[in-house]
Parts: structure tokens; C-alpha cells; sequence
């Protein structure tokens, strides 16, 4: 067998291309290592012990950078709750009520971008902080909130919190995750957004007994509690390896690799594929475009990867996933549930559904791979969103109608949450090259929140207009669309490290199946 990593000269180890890996580098020849520790009993137990410390470490760092999105979800399941109460206690009108539940989602769109360039400026870590602290802020206000507009002012700040929190931990759980595991671990984020979404409602429930004036303070001020662990989850996890190269710290960005790399054969491996991708040490990428440039006037690969990743992130959206979990109240209390703890006791049962079903995602995700499970996803939600709509529009509200209902609209978050749901920022924090993935996930969060505010904020308005079951015939027509997308644009990224999967977008390339190899990552990089 040949060398698997870097050839060694007199003055010391190199890496590919010349690359200086420093001192540290520890290959060896395959078919030598083999041998020599075969028949080591002692040694394959340290492996062991070794790749299991190493699992649960990368898991909890997964754990952790996660806990931001917990905010987003509680913040959807507690205010399609809380804005009964918030009506009844402040006067506010319906156009009102959409733009308190919907605002959020777009003002979190310039947390989102702001993002990009804060990870890249202060780090993938520190503006998990920045997420945390901002948000608290604007609970807070909300808590204490007066009148609509102090409430608003709050909802400002707790938005560009939650698009700060949205965008990063996608990005940072891919770059420190090892590539077997990199979907599970990336799918994280949505599994945080779905236990918040459960923990509103049962808020919902649990206070909904109380004073009108009292019980939504409360169920709103239980939403700082989470972002408090964050500061605790600062000296536990690391900083991204993939950023710490980016800013020419090469030893720690090892120190990192090593805790997080169950072989230590493999570490200077995607050490060298990411000096590469960021191009350290190449002198003809001294005079690489700036990152918004490129995005602005992106090459062809570059465009096919915008179109994925902006797409897919706004079909999660105008498939009308908010307004299922923001009005379900609405949707069954339009099926004939009658009764303000009859409705929200209907709504825990779609967030335990949604909460469930994303742990199927989990498992199967870096098994089946990404595309099978968007097919499973998209045409799953299409049946049943027409089968919301058929219901409400033609069953009327017996009990045939309500248990339709119910069983649709869990129907319905249970395809989200197996698919589309998590898949959509796995693939965008893996698709785009090293020195435009932050920004341009950023870009793809903004899709995201965009599109959810936009549906957020229309839906009691649309569905006045052409009635509930009509605008879920609408959203059931998009998520037909949506198979469509994911049959032409989305590539399958299962078991590809982050490098190679730059190569699935180049020119003459089959996006599926395609097999990539180390020698063509520095192909890729000497390219331009």
C-alpha cells in the first residue's frame, strides 16, 4: 500500500502540496501499522477506550451548541399559546396578533446575517454567547412588557438573538464533527428547536389557569432558563478546528481534531484537507476574492450551491410548517375543538410527535442518507397538508373531522421532522466551501426566516380570505414543488467530508454517487 498522508524530507514533515503540518505529524504506512498492531491486545483496548471518550465528547459539544435553538422552538410553541392570553390581557387587534407572532422570524433574519461575519470575526463559540445574551435581554423585556409596543421592542431583540443562535450551531456541530457521524450530530439543532417547541406547549398547558394579565408572562419569562446553561456549556466545548485554521492557529486547530477524531490516523488527514480548503500556504490564494464578492458574483459551482442551499431552506419554510405549530390552536379549534385547555391540550400532542419523530431522523440520516429522507419527508407533507385542507373544507366539525385533524396535522410535523426539517441544515452547513460556509449558511438562515415570517404574518390573514383549508391547499401544492427540488438540485452528501463534498457542485460532475478522493481537494483548491 502507498503512504496514506504527506511525504517526509530532511527538514522536516510536509503536508500535501508542501503544506507544513508541523512536528506532530503521526503516519505511517497502512500496510506497517497494521501489522504491528494487530495482535496487540493492550492496544486495541486503548483504541477503544479512546473512540468511546471521544464519541461522548463530540456528542456533548453537539449537546451544547444546540441549546440556543431550544429558544427558537420554545418561542414557537409558547406564543401560539401565549398570544390568546397576550390578546385578552393588551387589546391587540388580529393584524396586530400576526405581526407580534410573525416579526420575529424576519427580524431574526439580521441576527442571521450579522452571524456570518461575527463567527468569522470573533469566533463560532463566542457568538453562541453573543445568541445567548441577547436573547435573555429580550425576554426579559417581553416579560415585563407594559403595553404592545415595550412587547414588540422585546420580540426585536429576542428575534436577532434566535437568528444568531439558528445560523451557528449548524455550522459549528459540522466542522468539529467526524465524517461518519456528521448528519446525525448536525441534525442536533432541530432536535433542540422540536423539545422547545414541546416544552411551549406543555408551558401552554401547565399555566394557562392562571390570571390572563399573569399566566403569558410567565410562560414567556421560562424561556431564559435554557440560555443560562449556555454560559455553563463556554468551558466545555471547543472552538471550531476549520475556523482556529482560518486564522493561522494550526497547532490548536489539531489540539481540537485529535478530541474530536476517533483515529489519530485521520487527524492530519482533515488537517490537510483544511489548510487546503482555506488555502494556507498557497500563494496564489493571497489574492482570493472577498467572501461577498464571490457570493454576489458566485462561479457556477458556487450559484449551484446557493440555489440548494437557499432553496431547500425556504421550501422547509413556505410548506407551511410555523403556521401548522404557530395556529394549530387555530386549525382545531376550526375542526370543531371547542375550549381553550381542550386546544392546547390537542397542541402537546403535536409536539410530542414532533419531538418523537426527529429521533427517527437521527438514526437514519447518516444510514439511508439525506436524500432518501427528503423524498420520504416532502411526499409525506404533501398528503398530509392536503389532508388538512380536505378536512377542515369538507368534513365539517364532527368528531370524523376532528380526529382527522389531529391525526393530519401530527401526520404532518411527523414527515417535517423525519426530513426536511433536519436535513435542510445539515446539508446547508456542508455544502459550501470553507471560506464562504459561514456567510453563505448565513444567507440560507435568512431564506429561512424570511419565509417563515412572511407565512407567520399572512396566515390568519390568507386563510379570512380563502379559509384555513383553502391556504393548506396552497401549502400542499408547495410541498409537491418541494419533491421536485429535491429530486433535481440536491446532491447526497452521506459519508463525504466536508471538502470532498465541494467537488459533488463542480463542472462534469454526477452530483449522486459520486466518489471523491484526498488528490482532488487539492485539485479543487489549485484550481482557482
Amino acid at each position: 500500500m502507498g503512504l496514506v498522508g504527506v511525504q517526509e524530507n530532511g527538514s522536516g514533515e510536509m503536508g500535501l502540496s508542501g503544506i507544513s503540518l508541523g512536528t506532530k505529524n503521526k503516519y505511517k504506512r497502512m500496510d506497517s501499522e497494521l501489522s504491528e498492531d494487530h495482535d496487540d491486545p493492550s492496544h486495541h483496548h486503548h483504541q477503544e477506550d479512546r473512540a468511546s471518550s471521544i464519541r461522548k465528547y463530540v456528542f456533548a459539544c453537539a449537546v451544547f451548541a444546540s441549546l440556543n435553538n431550544v429558544l427558537l422552538g420554545y418561542d414557537v410553541g409558547v406564543m401560539s399559546g401565549a398570544i390568546l392570553f397576550i390578546q385578552e390581557d393588551l387589546n391587540i387587534t388580529e393584524v396586530q396578533q400576526e405581526i407580534l407572532v410573525g416579526i420575529l422570524s424576519i427580524v431574526s433574519l439580521f441576527g442571521s446575517l450579522a452571524g456570518g461575519k461575527t463567527s468569522d470575526v470573533l469566533g463560532r463559540k463566542w457568538t453562541m454567547a453573543l445568541a445567548a445574551v441577547i436573547f435573555q435581554a429580550g425576554a426579559a423585556v417581553m416579560t415585563l412588557a407594559p403595553s404592545f409596543k415595550v412587547l414588540m421592542i422585546g420580540r426585536l431583540l429576542a428575534g436577532v438573538g434566535i437568528g444568531l443562535g439558528v445560523m451557528i450551531a449548524p455550522v459549528y456541530i459540522a466542522e468539529i464533527s467526524p465524517t461518519v457521524s456528521r448528519g446525525s450530530l448536525t441534525s442536533f439543532p432541530e432536535i433542540f428547536i422540536n423539545l422547545g417547541i414541546l416544552l411551549g406547549y406543555v408551558s401552554n398547558y401547565a399555566f394557562s389557569g392562571l390570571p390572563a394579565h399573569i399566566n403569558w408572562r410567565i410562560m414567556l419569562a421560562v424561556g431564559i432558563l435554557p440560555s443560562i446553561f449556555i454560559g455553563f456549556a463556554l468551558f466545555v466545548i471547543p472552538e471550531s478546528p476549520r475556523w482556529l485554521v482560518m486564522q493561522n492557529r494550526v497547532d490548536e486547530a489539531r489540539s481540537v481534531l485529535l478530541k474530536t477524531n476517533e483515529k489519530e490516523s485521520e487527524v492530519e488527514e482533515r488537517l490537510a484537507e483544511i489548510l487546503l480548503a482555506a488555502g494556507i500556504g498557497n500563494a496564489e490564494k493571497c489574492e482570493e476574492k472577498a467572501v461577498w464578492c464571490e457570493l454576489l458574483r458566485p462561479s457556477p459551482a458556487v450559484r449551484r450551491m446557493l440555489i440548494t442551499g437557499f432553496g431547500i431552506q425556504c421550501f422547509q419554510q413556505i410548506t407551511g410548517i410555523d403556521a401548522t405549530v404557530y395556529y394549530s390552536p387555530e386549525i382545531f379549534k376550526g375542526a370543531g375543538i371547542e375550549g381553550n385547555s381542550k386546544l392546547l391540550a390537542a397542541t402537546v400532542a403535536v409536539g410530542v410527535t414532533k419531538t418523537v419523530f426527529i429521533l427517527f431522523a437521527i438514526i437514519l440520516i447518516d444510514k439511508l442518507g439525506r436524500k432518501p429522507l427528503l423524498y420520504l419527508s416532502t411526499i409525506g407533507m404533501t398528503i398530509c397538508l392536503f389532508s388538512i385542507g380536505f378536512t377542515l373544507t369538507f368534513l365539517g366539525k364532527g368528531e370524523i373531522g376532528i380526529a382527522l385533524a389531529i391525526l393530519s396535522v401530527c401526520g404532518n410535523v411527523a414527515f417535517f421532522s423525519v426530513g426536511i426539517g433536519p436535513v435542510c441544515w445539515v446539508l446547508t452547513s456542508e455544502i459550501f466551501p470553507l471560506r464562504l460556509r459561514a456567510q453563505a449558511s448565513a444567507l440560507g438562515a435568512v431564506g429561512n426566516r424570511v419565509c417563515s415570517g412572511l407565512v407567520a404574518m399572512s396566515f390568519l390573514s390568507v386563510s379570512r380570505a380563502i379559509s384555513v383549508g383553502g391556504t393548506f391547499f396552497i401549502f400542499s401544492a408547495i410541498s409537491a414543488l418541494s419533491v421536485v427540488f429535491v429530486h433535481t438540485l440536491v446532491p447526497e452528501t452521506k459519508g463525504k467530508s466536508l471538502e470532498q463534498i465541494e467537488l459533488l457542485f463542480q463542472d462534469n460532475r454526477e452530483w449522486q454517487g459520486s466518489e471523491v478522493e484526498l488528490g482532488d481537494v487539492e485539485q479543487l483548491v489549485q484550481k482557482e
